[in-house]
Order: structure tokens, then sequence, then C-alpha cells
């Protein structure tokens, strides 16, 4: 007899009573996600799954917990996000969401693959091994995002992806953008194929689509999208037998919006799913991570039971788990969580398969950071001939107008606006006191010492610069700022950390907070990184930027896939046309 078939054997005996459990979880109120009813009861729990609801016997043995009438719901299911940009690892991050009732993660490892390619992608997984939540992988599709619009550390082709594809952990073809469905790219169609042969879903990002062009995207049978910002966008996705991602993280602010449409006109819930997408770790630990998906749903008049299931058993259906995931029945996991009431999911204790990990709110199982190859550190080579002059941008006998792109505080999307500036002795001179900002790309992997310049406005800065090495996809440095000097010496500064962010004004390095793994996550546990976050946004502040989180924004400010500019290595991007283009208009 096969492992499998003895383990099977005994959860089978002890469902019977023949054989002792490993946990009785007893005095709890039951919440059933298929037939939203709640029932007294007890769950009785064998090598990690339930085996048993209410059954009609008593055990001698097997341990007892007593769930003090609070309500039992499965564990909660952040149905995307990358890792990389809470800057923490896996291990230091799952400190944070396990409390708040995450325990099952479906993760696109994209960051660290454009980083270090493949390599990047099992050293970080190996990360993911004994902890307190499961991580799934969705096989990064975009490795790099845009194909010679940028310069990155890694790639992965299609041959790569099949073999990802084939890892028991992978759940998905990690999301897809447009222009690699419109323009029929043969690579990402052969991507494609090798997932629906495996049975995978495939995961979307259909930013800025009209309705032909959402038609065609549907029809590569892109499963689903997280990119909805009006509620518009959310129906006509659902209309076309897609599932949508409510998403909520710290740049992209979109689930009020979406859930006051959904209640206004009685949009049904089973292909509605939450996700996080990019959040940042400060605000997982004070606002809540998945729970507070739910809890803003409940608040705006959802009832309580449809938005746990849009975190449990929706997002379980959707990826074709809800056979090990999404709810509290016989064969599936005990991810478990215990709440008070329904309306506010503040969990007092969690289990993942089984183990009691939260108590009273409070981590009881400690993980420790792994120790992380030595090609992930010092992987930020900043070019040796960088100076003050890189940042200059020639004027060329023009007036001094130009494009600039247009941030939002809480999207991601950001629009084309004009500007004029002053020209001074041949370059375009920045204007902070009218918020126009030099911008700029440093390329980072010791190749062609590319740096790409345009201007951005929305950031508020009064002084000095701000840069980063966390800038999606590629992950080259950006940095912002009002002047030549300033900028260099952030740039240097990250390049000297390995890695990080740096806030410079006035020639001083004012703060920092090294991100030595790839350039991407701190290795150190999550209070320090916390605290490192709140001194850089305070920083920030004080030299006049507004953002509730300027460093996250400028590390997406660079995405050459999100409308309407991007900027990367080579230059100022027009995301409709993936096109370089001039930041002069004349």
């Amino acid at each position: 007899m096969s492992s499998y078939s003895q383990q099977l054997k005994r959860k089978l005996e002890v469902a019977r009573g023949k054989t002792e459990p490993d946990l009785i979880l007893e005095n709890v109120r039951i919440l059933n996600v298929y037939t939203e009813e709640i029932e007294w009861g007890s769950l009785v729990i064998s090598k990690g799954k339930i085996v048993a609801i209410n059954p009609e016997r008593e055990w001698t043995g097997g341990e007892k917990f007593d769930g003090q009438g609070l309500y039992a719901l499965p564990g909660l299911i952040d149905a995307h996000l990358h890792i990389e940009p809470t800057l923490l690892t896996p291990e230091a991050l799952s400190s944070l969401t396990v409390p708040q009732g995450t325990t099952v993660l479906f993760a696109d490892f994209m960051e660290i693959a454009n980083v270090a390619g493949r390599k990047g992608i099992e050293a970080l997984l190996a990360g993911c091994s004994d902890l307190p939540c499961r991580i799934y992988m969705q096989v990064p599709s975009r490795v790099p995002t845009a194909p010679g619009l940028e310069t990155t550390g890694g790639q992965l082709g299609a041959e790569e992806v099949e073999q990802l594809l084939k890892d028991d952990r992978a759940i998905s073809l990690g999301e897809l953008d447009p222009a690699k469905i419109l323009n029929a790219s043969p690579e990402h169609l052969e991507k494609i194929g090798h997932a629906r042969r495996q049975g995978k879903i495939i995961n979307g990002h259909a930013i800025g689509l009209d309705w032909n062009d959402l038609n065609t995207y549907a029809a590569a049978g892109i499963g689903d999208d997280h990119e909805c910002v009006e509620f518009d966008e959310l129906k006509n996705r659902l209309r076309l037998g897609m599932t949508v991602m409510i998403r909520e993280g710290s740049t992209e602010r979109n689930l009020e919006e979406l859930i006051k449409g959904v209640i206004r006109e009685g949009i049904r819930a089973e292909h509605l799913i939450f996700c996080t997408d990019d959040k940042h770790p400060h605000e997982i630990k004070e606002e809540g991570h998945i729970n507070y998906n739910v809890n803003r749903a409940i608040a705006l008049g959802m009832d309580p039971v449809k938005a746990i299931k849009m975190a449990t058993l929706n997002s379980a259906r959707h990826f074709r788990l809800d056979h090990s995931l999404g709810s509290l029945a016989p064969g599936r996991y005990a991810d478990i969580i215990l709440v008070e009431n329904l309306e506010k999911i503040d969990p007092v204790f969690v289990f993942c398969g089984g183990e009691l990990v939260v108590g009273k709110g409070e981590m009881l199982k400690k993980n420790p950071i792994n120790h992380y190859p030595h090609f992930l550190y010092n992987s930020v080579k900043i070019p040796p001939d960088l100076g003050p002059y890189s940042f200059k941008i020639p004027a060329e006998n023009c007036s001094g107008r130009v494009r600039v792109i247009d941030i939002y505080p809480d999207q991601i999307i950001n629009k084309e606006g004009e500007a004029r500036l002053t020209v001074v002795e041949g370059y375009l001179k920045p204007d902070p006191a009218e918020d126009v900002l030099t911008l700029a790309v440093v390329e980072r992997y010791g190749k062609q010492g590319n740096v790409g310049l345009g201007f951005v406005r929305g950031f508020g800065l009064k002084q000095g610069a701000l840069a980063i090495s966390v800038a999606h996809d590629h992950h080259n440095v950006v940095v912002v700022g009002g002047n030549e000097e300033d900028m260099d010496m952030a740039v240097k500064e990250v390049g000297r950390m390995g890695g990080g962010m740096a806030a410079v004004a006035d020639a001083a390095i004012l703060q920092t907070l090294p991100l030595p793994l790839g350039g991407l996550m701190s290795d150190r546990p999550a209070p320090e990184v916390l605290e490192g976050i709140r001194q850089m946004n305070e920083t920030a502040k004080s030299m006049g930027c507004f953002l509730p989180a300027p460093f996250m924004t400028l590390s997406f400010i660079s995405l050459p896939t999100v409308p309407q500019l991007g900027i990367t290595d080579l230059g100022l991007i027009e995301v409709k046309t993936q096109k370089i283009i001039s930041p002069v208009l004349d």
C-alpha cells in the first residue's frame, strides 16, 4: 500500500471512530460557507486535515481545544500578491499576515524572477517551507515585462515556465498584460498553451481595455483580473466570464468603489474574490490584510457571510483548490480562524494544518529568517560613470514644454500631462515650486549603464531626492528629485547598501533602509523593517512629500504596462503603443 493510501486509510479510521484524532476543536460556532449556515459543534482533525464535523460519537483520546463559543471560519486567502514589494522575506511576512487570519497566499514571484531568474524564484520558495501558512506559486509569465524596453537581471522563457508549472506548488500562470495578448506574442501564447495543457488558471492584468480589446483578451483564456478601478470595469469582466479580484493594496485602493457598485446593483458574488497585490507591511500591521478587505466590505453593507466566502471558498474554487482549501469540511486542510463576531474579522486564534499558530492575536510559532544564497546579495551595480550630469535633460532648442507623468495618490494608473519648464544653459530645469520633478531610472545590473529620464508631478517634494531599488517590474533604481546632485547621491547610496531606499537633501543622506536581498527585500524581522519604513515615510514627509506611501508610489511609477506612461532605464514609455518617446514636446 502506498504512503498516500496508508494516510488516507488512517483518516478514514479516525472519521469512523476506530483511531484517535490528533485534535478536536470543541464548542465553536461553525460557519458553513456552502450552505451559509452557522451551527454549534466541533471539528475533528487528523494529520492536518478535517476528518469530521459534529460526529455522533466520542473519542477517548486526542487533544481537545475549547473554542469558547467563538465563530470558526476557514482561513482567509489572498488570491494574488507579490511578496517582494512588502520588502519582507516570506518568513517575516507570515508573522504579519497570519495573525490577521490569512493562512493562504497565492504569490506571483515575478519580482525576484526579473532580478535573478528561475534560481531567484527557487531561493524564495525555499523560504516558504515550514511556515505557519501556505504559499502557492503563480508562475511568472512576463520576465521581462516589456522585452526590448527595459533591462532586467533575469528572464523566463517558455520552456522554463513550463517546468515551473509542473511544480506541485504552482497553481496558475501569473498575470499577463494586454500587450502580450493583443499583439499575439508567440512566446506568451506558448506559455498560455503550457498552462492550459496542465489545467492551470491564467491570471490577467487587464488594465485600460475597451470592450473590443477585452473580448480579445478573454478569448485567450484569461481567467481573472485584479486591475478594476471603476465599477463598470468589474461588470464588463463578469459579463465575459472572468473572475474579478477586488484589490486593496497600498497604492491601489479599489475596494470601496467596486463593493459599493456590487451592493448597489445586487451583483452576485460567486465570481468575486479578494487580493492585496502589493501592500506595505506597516499597513498590514495597522489596518489588516485580507481581513481588512472583508471588514471594509461588511462596513459598506455587504452580508458578512458573503464577504467571508469571497475571501475563502470563492478563491479556492477559482483556482481549483476547493478540494483542499476554502471551507471547513472533511478532507480540507484544518486552516481555521476563531473570531468573536462576523461583523469584524479580528482573529483570536489561528490554526494552520491543525496546529495552533496564533493565540489571542499573538504569533506562537516563530520563524527565523532563512540564510539566503550569496547571489541575492550585492546584486545592485550602479554604473561607475554615473554623476549629476546623468540626470540632466537637454532642451535641444525647445521652448521648455515637456511631457509629465501625473500620478494619483491611491492608484497606480497615471495620466500624461504637460508642463513648461525653464531652460538653463541648454538643459531643462525641474520646478519643485510647481511640483514638477525630474524622474530617472538607473540600470543596476552592470550591463549597459543606461539612465532613462522624464518628469513627474504629484510627489510634492520641496527639496532633495528619494530613491529605491524596487521598481516594477525591471527593478532598476528609480529616483525622483528637484536637483541632480541629490539624485546622484541618493542612487549611489542605494548602490552602496546593495539595494534599498534613500532620502537625500542638501547633499546630506537623511535616512536609509537597506534591502540587500535582490535589492528588493530586507533580511531583518518584520518589526525592524516596519520601523525603517516609518522613518523613511516621515523623512519624505519632512521634505514636503504629501503621498501616504511615497516609496510604494515611486516603485510603481516605472511600470511600462500601466497607462498612460511608464519609465525604464531605456527612457519614457508610452504604454498603449509600447514605444519609447521623448519627454520633450517641442
